[in-house]
């Protein structure tokens, strides 16, 4: 394999599970340790959605996601990098990753235009125009001082015809190319995305492709935008084994608890997703027994904590309270549900961990499974 420079992180195996395709990892960057399989937070524009650092912290998280499209657009990537950089900026000490852009070429599809070039966007804010190049996404990435910055890919949404398919995978692979070329930061080290839609053999391609060019870590992207957990299975299925097993796989975006399960059955390290903080602004609150509609009646005199075992401020409080602060339109119901799902989201990864260093995994899997289709959707 090429050698991968600059290269600031360091990835080991610890400990592969007998039952699956599982891992056990750790994550080296500058800004510190992350223990694998783990769960980012999205901290978009520079912030978690509604929960301070401290709290994320308390989360038991250990590395988030900020966003080069959002922060190049506001503050600006030159005002984040006079202000100390990302970290200094929003005061999370641990590891940081940059995604590219690349997400918002599907997100706002009808403000952008795409060419070999790069992506030309109409701002959502105000219309002004940002053309994000390979190129310039590495440099608003460097600016913002990520441990680990995302190449600029090429996104789509599905289904697609093949043509259209192959056409984005095509490019993401050359814009792959110019984001490594155009690589600088000592501190900072490049994950390349693997596209392709549903076509399998696509997807092995463009893995090929990219460990041909040589990246600290690749990422599996273009998935949860309309398929189903069945296709996306498939997918990881077809695509990790074309993945170097030295290096961390990183599945973008995909959020669901039992998507995360399945995934790290398949051999996925690392995961983001807005879903527990948007289901919580939204009164939805992930537990063992399946996920709980707050502003449900059956909740109104309901003693109970969302769940025992739980340690986040939310379960210090019933459910009854919490579905009160939500018919109140308290902002501390918001709050404190994004708290508890990302707590969840921090359990369910550390149980993954312990299982998988048990051999275990599998059993691990099916218990959460059996309890989530118990609970019903209260």
């Amino acid at each position: 394999m090429p050698e991968v420079t600059p290269q600031s992180i360091g990835y080991e195996v610890l400990h592969a599970d007998v039952t699956c395709g599982a891992r056990l990892g750790r994550l080296t960057t500058p800004h510190g340790v992350v223990d694998l399989p783990t769960f980012m937070p999205v901290g978009t524009v520079g912030t978690v959605k509604g929960v301070d650092i401290a709290r994320v912290a308390e989360t038991g998280a250990q590395m988030i996601l900020g966003n080069t499209y959002h922060l190049a657009l506001r503050p600006g990537a030159e005002v984040v990098e006079k202000l100390g950089g990302l970290h200094a900026f929003s005061g999370w000490r641990g590891p940081m990753l940059t995604d590219s852009g690349g997400f918002q070429v599907f997100s706002l599809a009808k403000r952008v235009k795409i060419t070999e070039e790069g992506a030309t966007f109409q701002s959502h804010l105000d219309g002004s125009p940002l053309h994000l190049t390979p190129e310039e996404s590495i440099r608003i990435q460097e600016q913002l001082g990520s441990d680990i910055a995302m190449q600029l890919d090429h996104v789509i949404a599905l289904p697609a015809k093949r043509d259209a398919i192959a056409d984005a995978m095509e490019r993401s692979v050359r814009w792959a190319a110019r984001c490594r070329q155009a690589a600088t930061r000592v501190g900072q080290s490049v994950f390349a995305i693997v596209q392709g839609g549903l076509e399998e053999d696509l997807r092995r391609e463009s893995a090929e492709r990219l460990v041909e060019l040589g990246f600290a870590g690749y990422a599996i992207g273009g998935l949860s935008v309309g398929e189903t957990m069945d296709q996306m299975l498939r997918t990881l299925e077809a695509t990790t084994p074309a993945l170097p097993q030295d290096r961390p796989r990183y599945l973008m975006g995909v959020g669901r608890p039992e998507d995360l399960l399945a995934s790290i059955e398949r051999g996925i390290d690392m995961f983001d997703c807005v879903m527990p903080t948007r289901n919580g602004r939204n009164a939805l609150a992930f537990t063992d027994e399946g996920p709980l509609r707050l502003r449900n009646e059956c909740h109104a005199a309901d003693p109970r904590p969302l769940e025992e075992a739980c340690p986040c401020p939310a379960c210090q409080h019933s459910r009854g309270y919490l579905r009160h602060l939500f018919q109140a339109k308290e902002m501390l119901g918001p709050i404190l549900l994004s708290i508890h799902n990302l707590t969840y989201y921090q359990r369910l990864m550390a149980g993954a961990r312990e299982a998988i260093a048990a051999d275990r995994f599998s059993q691990y899997h099916a218990e959460k499974k059996a309890g989530w289709s118990v609970g019903r959707l209260a």
